[in-house]
Protein backbone atom coordinates (compact mmCIF):
# COMPACT_ATOMS: atom_id res chain seq x y z
CA UNK A 1 0.00 0.00 0.00
CA UNK A 2 1.29 3.44 -1.06
CA UNK A 3 -0.61 7.11 -0.91
CA UNK A 4 0.55 9.66 -3.36
CA UNK A 5 0.60 13.10 -2.17
CA UNK A 6 1.44 16.21 -4.29
CA UNK A 7 3.04 13.91 -7.07
CA UNK A 8 5.50 12.19 -4.65
CA UNK A 9 4.98 8.87 -1.76
CA UNK A 10 3.46 10.34 0.89
CA UNK A 11 3.53 7.36 3.14
CA UNK A 12 4.13 3.47 2.40
CA UNK A 13 3.75 -0.10 3.71
CA UNK A 14 6.59 -2.20 2.99
CA UNK A 15 6.73 -6.28 2.76
CA UNK A 16 8.77 -6.79 6.47
CA UNK A 17 7.21 -7.23 9.94
CA UNK A 18 8.54 -7.31 12.92
CA UNK A 19 7.34 -9.62 16.33
CA UNK A 20 5.89 -5.95 18.11
CA UNK A 21 5.40 -8.08 20.82
CA UNK A 22 8.47 -9.74 21.41
CA UNK A 23 10.82 -6.65 20.87
CA UNK A 24 8.48 -5.12 23.63
CA UNK A 25 8.99 -8.10 25.99
CA UNK A 26 12.72 -7.92 25.44
CA UNK A 27 12.35 -3.68 26.19
CA UNK A 28 10.27 -4.96 29.26
CA UNK A 29 12.99 -7.20 30.59
CA UNK A 30 15.66 -4.37 30.46
CA UNK A 31 16.43 -3.22 33.92
CA UNK A 32 16.82 0.72 33.50
CA UNK A 33 16.27 2.11 29.93
CA UNK A 34 17.21 5.97 30.19
CA UNK A 35 14.16 7.42 28.18
CA UNK A 36 15.54 11.43 26.94
CA UNK A 37 12.78 13.62 26.56
CA UNK A 38 12.83 15.60 22.55
CA UNK A 39 15.40 18.23 22.19
CA UNK A 40 12.96 20.44 19.83
CA UNK A 41 9.92 21.40 22.34
CA UNK A 42 8.51 23.67 19.84
CA UNK A 43 7.30 20.84 18.16
CA UNK A 44 5.43 19.01 20.12
CA UNK A 45 2.93 19.31 23.54
CA UNK A 46 3.01 17.02 26.27
CA UNK A 47 5.47 14.46 26.51
CA UNK A 48 7.87 12.86 24.03
CA UNK A 49 11.00 11.31 24.31
CA UNK A 50 13.63 9.24 23.08
CA UNK A 51 16.37 6.13 23.48
CA UNK A 52 18.85 5.75 20.59
CA UNK A 53 19.99 2.67 19.36
CA UNK A 54 22.58 3.59 16.79
CA UNK A 55 25.06 6.68 16.97
CA UNK A 56 27.29 8.41 15.09
CA UNK A 57 30.85 6.21 15.43
CA UNK A 58 32.30 9.47 17.13
CA UNK A 59 29.32 10.21 19.23
CA UNK A 60 29.36 6.30 20.70
CA UNK A 61 31.22 7.77 23.83
CA UNK A 62 29.16 11.24 24.18
CA UNK A 63 26.00 12.22 25.88
CA UNK A 64 23.18 10.55 25.22
CA UNK A 65 21.79 13.54 24.25
CA UNK A 66 23.91 14.01 20.99
CA UNK A 67 23.75 10.03 20.06
CA UNK A 68 19.67 10.65 19.90
CA UNK A 69 19.45 14.06 18.11
CA UNK A 70 22.40 14.39 16.21
CA UNK A 71 20.93 12.57 13.01
CA UNK A 72 21.71 16.16 10.26
CA UNK A 73 25.31 16.62 8.63
CA UNK A 74 27.85 14.60 6.40
CA UNK A 75 27.59 10.98 5.56
CA UNK A 76 29.57 9.08 8.23
CA UNK A 77 29.61 5.73 9.85
CA UNK A 78 27.14 4.80 12.21
CA UNK A 79 27.33 1.83 15.09
CA UNK A 80 25.09 -0.14 16.65
CA UNK A 81 24.79 1.29 20.57
CA UNK A 82 25.18 -1.31 23.23
CA UNK A 83 21.63 -1.17 24.18
CA UNK A 84 20.88 -2.86 20.88
CA UNK A 85 22.95 -5.75 21.29
CA UNK A 86 20.92 -6.75 24.15
CA UNK A 87 17.49 -5.99 22.07
CA UNK A 88 18.23 -9.02 19.47
CA UNK A 89 14.53 -9.05 18.21
CA UNK A 90 15.01 -5.26 17.02
CA UNK A 91 18.35 -6.32 15.40
CA UNK A 92 17.67 -9.07 13.40
CA UNK A 93 15.23 -6.89 11.98
CA UNK A 94 17.63 -4.27 11.31
CA UNK A 95 20.44 -6.37 10.02
CA UNK A 96 16.87 -7.88 7.20
CA UNK A 97 17.31 -4.04 6.00
CA UNK A 98 19.23 -4.29 2.45
CA UNK A 99 20.45 -1.11 2.95
CA UNK A 100 22.62 1.93 4.74
CA UNK A 101 21.39 1.97 8.04
CA UNK A 102 22.36 5.23 9.54
CA UNK A 103 19.84 6.00 12.82
CA UNK A 104 17.68 3.53 14.86
CA UNK A 105 16.24 4.76 17.98
CA UNK A 106 12.93 4.41 20.11
CA UNK A 107 10.58 7.39 20.47
CA UNK A 108 7.75 7.26 22.72
CA UNK A 109 4.81 9.38 22.76
CA UNK A 110 2.85 9.57 26.26
CA UNK A 111 -0.81 9.99 26.73
CA UNK A 112 -2.62 13.31 25.98
CA UNK A 113 0.57 14.08 24.05
CA UNK A 114 0.93 15.25 20.52
CA UNK A 115 3.65 16.22 17.69
CA UNK A 116 2.97 19.46 15.82
CA UNK A 117 2.53 20.07 12.50
CA UNK A 118 6.44 20.23 10.85
CA UNK A 119 8.72 19.35 8.27
CA UNK A 120 11.80 17.70 8.47
CA UNK A 121 13.99 19.21 5.40
CA UNK A 122 14.68 16.52 2.82
CA UNK A 123 14.08 12.93 4.59
CA UNK A 124 12.10 11.46 1.66
CA UNK A 125 13.65 9.02 -1.26
CA UNK A 126 13.72 12.00 -3.69
CA UNK A 127 16.55 13.58 -1.50
CA UNK A 128 17.98 9.90 -0.74
CA UNK A 129 17.65 9.56 2.56
CA UNK A 130 14.29 7.69 4.02
CA UNK A 131 12.81 7.42 7.46
CA UNK A 132 11.16 4.33 8.31
CA UNK A 133 8.73 4.10 11.39
CA UNK A 134 7.36 0.52 12.93
CA UNK A 135 4.81 1.01 15.50
CA UNK A 136 5.57 -1.00 18.79
CA UNK A 137 2.94 -0.56 21.05
CA UNK A 138 -0.09 2.13 21.20
CA UNK A 139 -3.62 3.07 22.40
CA UNK A 140 -6.82 3.00 20.00
CA UNK A 141 -7.08 6.45 20.16
CA UNK A 142 -3.31 7.44 18.39
CA UNK A 143 -3.36 9.55 14.82
CA UNK A 144 -0.32 9.55 12.30
CA UNK A 145 -0.97 11.99 9.18
CA UNK A 146 1.27 12.85 6.69
CA UNK A 147 -0.65 16.26 5.39
CA UNK A 148 -3.67 15.84 7.09
CA UNK A 149 -3.51 12.11 5.10
CA UNK A 150 -4.15 9.23 8.08
CA UNK A 151 -1.09 6.76 8.02
CA UNK A 152 -3.08 3.31 9.09
CA UNK A 153 -0.25 2.19 10.75
CA UNK A 154 -0.69 -1.46 13.02
CA UNK A 155 2.11 -2.83 15.63
CA UNK A 156 4.97 -4.94 13.58
CA UNK A 157 4.53 -3.23 10.52
CA UNK A 158 7.01 -1.05 8.79
CA UNK A 159 6.31 2.20 7.11
CA UNK A 160 7.96 4.81 4.66
CA UNK A 161 7.41 8.21 5.82
CA UNK A 162 7.70 11.28 3.61
CA UNK A 163 8.94 13.41 6.71
CA UNK A 164 9.89 16.35 4.12
CA UNK A 165 6.24 16.52 3.95
CA UNK A 166 3.86 18.54 7.04
CA UNK A 167 3.05 15.57 9.28
CA UNK A 168 1.80 15.26 12.91
CA UNK A 169 1.06 12.85 15.18
CA UNK A 170 -1.80 12.79 18.15
CA UNK A 171 -1.94 10.51 21.38
CA UNK A 172 -5.51 11.09 22.74
CA UNK A 173 -5.02 7.19 24.33
CA UNK A 174 -4.46 6.41 27.88
CA UNK A 175 -1.08 4.05 26.40
CA UNK A 176 1.83 5.43 25.48
CA UNK A 177 2.92 5.35 21.38
CA UNK A 178 5.82 3.70 20.97
CA UNK A 179 7.77 3.16 17.04
CA UNK A 180 10.91 2.29 16.42
CA UNK A 181 12.27 4.72 14.16
CA UNK A 182 15.30 4.05 11.65
CA UNK A 183 16.68 6.82 9.17
CA UNK A 184 18.61 5.04 6.20
CA UNK A 185 20.12 5.53 3.16
CA UNK A 186 18.15 5.27 0.11
CA UNK A 187 19.46 2.72 -2.22
CA UNK A 188 17.99 0.25 -5.35
CA UNK A 189 16.81 -1.86 -3.06
CA UNK A 190 15.34 0.14 -0.54
CA UNK A 191 13.64 2.32 -3.24
CA UNK A 192 12.17 -1.14 -4.88
CA UNK A 193 10.48 -1.62 -1.69
CA UNK A 194 8.97 1.69 -1.17
CA UNK A 195 8.08 1.61 -5.15
CA UNK A 196 6.63 -1.57 -4.92
CA UNK A 197 9.15 -3.11 -7.45
CA UNK A 198 8.65 -0.49 -9.68
CA UNK A 199 11.69 1.27 -10.63
CA UNK A 200 10.85 4.42 -12.50
CA UNK A 201 12.42 6.76 -9.24
CA UNK A 202 15.07 9.05 -10.38
CA UNK A 203 17.75 9.40 -7.23
CA UNK A 204 21.09 10.41 -6.78
CA UNK A 205 22.31 6.86 -5.58
CA UNK A 206 26.22 8.26 -5.52
CA UNK A 207 28.33 8.02 -2.17
CA UNK A 208 25.77 6.11 -0.34
CA UNK A 209 28.40 3.85 1.74
CA UNK A 210 26.61 0.69 4.08
CA UNK A 211 27.36 0.51 7.42
CA UNK A 212 28.11 -2.13 9.69
CA UNK A 213 28.12 -2.63 13.84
Amino acid sequence: MQRMINGVIGFAKLDKTLDAQQALDELNKLEQLDWHTHVNKTCYQGEWDVVALRARHEHLECHPILQCFSLEGPQTSWMNLPILERLTCMKAFINLLQCPVRSARLMRLKPQSQILPHSDNHVSIEYGEARLHVPLSHGDDVGFYVEEQCVPMNSGELWYINTHLTHRVTNNSNKSRVNLVIDCDVNEWLACLIKNKQRNIDINYTNLTHVTG
